[in-house]
């Protein structure tokens, strides 16, 4: 399985620490696992370029807006759980990435 994941952040570091932990699951997992942490206004040069978009806590108040931008393309979306972002838990988020595509029925 291949999976593409953005996640969604103001562009600090964080997210890049969250995307390596994400890795590491995923590589363990076997799965061949593709993810970028990327600013919101980034968001739109993703569209059909990733499978998952994850949104960090932070930005909660955008969350509406980014799911109405991707989910028309398929692409499935959740804000990442405050308790995974600040503990950098990359294996708690791949498990929700991971959960996304697996209820969904998205592999690339």
């Amino acid at each position: 399985m291949s999976l593409r994941i953005l996640i969604v952040c103001g562009g600090g570091a964080s997210s890049g620490f969250l995307a390596q932990g994400m890795r590491k699951a995923a590589k363990k997992d076997g799965v061949d696992l593709t993810v970028e942490a990327r600013s919101e206004t980034e968001v739109e040069e993703y569209v059909g370029k990733v499978d998952v978009v994850l949104v960090g806590p932070h930005l909660a108040f955008m969350f509406d807006s980014i799911r109405s931008l991707v989910e028309p393309h398929g692409i499935q979306v959740a804000l990442v759980p405050q308790q995974v972002y600040g503990r950098l838990d990359g294996a708690a988020a791949y498990k929700l990435a991971q959960g996304l595509v697996t209820t969904e029925g998205v592999q690339s």
